[in-house]
């Protein structure tokens, strides 16, 4: 177990009383993802990376039933029984999702009381909501001694956003925040689970988000859409190849034989997918051979399938990449996330950050009448035990 020590723990603002004693402490960070978006639900490729901004959890064994839940964010406090646990609606649900999950898989648990204390932007795209779910399975983990290994968590943080908040993600955000590397990305193979640390060769650059710091009506539904039409082009497919579970088993030949004329929305759903994992296998090999001008192509390829093919971009994420491709300073850029909303993720000469935040915040400013918030992100190790 990773056990490190960080100055937020006096930051979590635990009311008085709350504990009896010295709680234990847990964080997990939120995440990025350099490149493959809305392909990890459909067993394709990811290369996510844990960043310096995260969820902190204080816990407390209790010998009652009781969940006791306090958010320092909402200044909100709850209590529930582990007997009759059901969604709320609130943030709970995404604590509550992971203690469904360790009762459903009989798991030694009793009552506890929690404080949940959230850096992760909200709506950003960041993987706040993930990163809730795996800081409450890490410390659950070591406070109950389930023995659970990282990946076993992050398929329970996985299905407690499942069940609970009604998302059906895939592993990427739960399997970045528990596995993290410091310095690195993670190549994250979706379909089996099996990762490659990729090391982020980020000398005069910087990876800089550009939040547009708006949220569309439609991200959900939208979400779950999108996976829906990909079921749909892999049922069609499988009718006549066999073995095909995924789009992960669908070539470009076959979804042109199979989709094309019996639906053009489903077939450009499914397509996108297809090309976004062959950019993410070649993003990958120019990492490694630290062509980072090729990345930024590759990211550029990336929003522009996510704008016109899977269509989850909006007008402020396309206004942002637009007057990056125009920046000699930014070598990449694209919308991140689930859509609609969120964040751009740039690839930015390190000494033109400051100055083109600026700029760029302003314009946007003039343009939209909103705020354009600026984060560099720092790639940092996946959840631990603070104290």
């Amino acid at each position: 177990m990773t056990i490190t020590t960080v100055a937020h723990t006096q930051s979590l603002a635990i009311p008085e009383g709350f504990f009896s004693q010295q709680p234990l402490i847990a964080r997990a960070p939120g995440r990025i993802n350099i490149i493959g978006e809305h392909t990890d639900y459909n067993n394709g490729f990811v290369l996510p990376a844990a960043i310096d901004k995260a969820v902190y959890v204080a816990v407390e064994r209790r010998s009652d039933h009781i969940v006791r839940l306090y958010s320092t964010d909402y200044n909100e406090q709850y209590e529930f029984s582990l007997n009759s646990l059901t969604p709320t609606g609130t943030w709970c649900d995404y604590i509550l999702g992971v203690v469904d999950q360790l009762l459903k898989a009989q798991l030694p648990i009793t009552g506890f009381s929690l404080v949940l204390k959230g850096e992760v932007p909200i709506g950003a795209g960041l993987s706040s909501s993930a990163a809730v779910e795996c800081a409450v399975a890490f410390a659950l983990n070591e406070l109950f001694d389930l023995e659970l290994s990282r990946i076993t968590m992050a398929g329970i943080a996985q299905q407690a956003e499942h069940t609970f908040a009604g998302v059906r993600c895939g592993i990427m955000d739960q399997f970045a925040s528990l596995l993290g590397k410091k310095g690195y990305a993670v190549k994250l193979d979706c379909k089996t689970l099996a990762y490659d640390y990729i090391p982020l060769q980020m000398e005069g650059l910087s990876i800089v988000l550009w939040n547009t710091n708006v949220k569309h009506s439609l991200a959900s539904s939208a979400y779950n859409e999108r996976r829906e039409q990909c079921r749909q082009g892999v049922t069609w497919v499988a009718e006549k190849y066999d073995g095909v579970e995924s789009l992960r088993e669908v070539t470009p030949a076959m979804l042109e034989e199979t989709v094309a004329a019996r639906n053009a929305l489903v077939y450009k759903r499914c397509k996108y997918v297809l090309d976004e994992n062959a950019r993410l296998l070649a993003a990958c090999e120019h990492l490694a051979s630290g062509n980072m001008q090729a990345l930024g192509q590759k990211m550029f390829e990336s929003h522009s399938g996510l704008q016109h093919a899977y269509e989850v971009s909006c007008p402020e994420l396309d206004l942002l990449v637009d007057w990056a491709r125009d920046e000699p300073a930014v070598l990449g850029a694209r919308m991140m996330g689930g859509g609609f909303g969120g964040c751009t993720i740039n690839l930015v000469k390190e000494d033109a950050v400051e100055m083109l935040s600026e700029r760029i915040a302003a314009r946007y400013y003039g343009q939209t009448g909103l705020q354009l918030t600026t984060h560099v992100a720092r790639i940092e190790n996946g959840a631990e035990i603070i104290i």
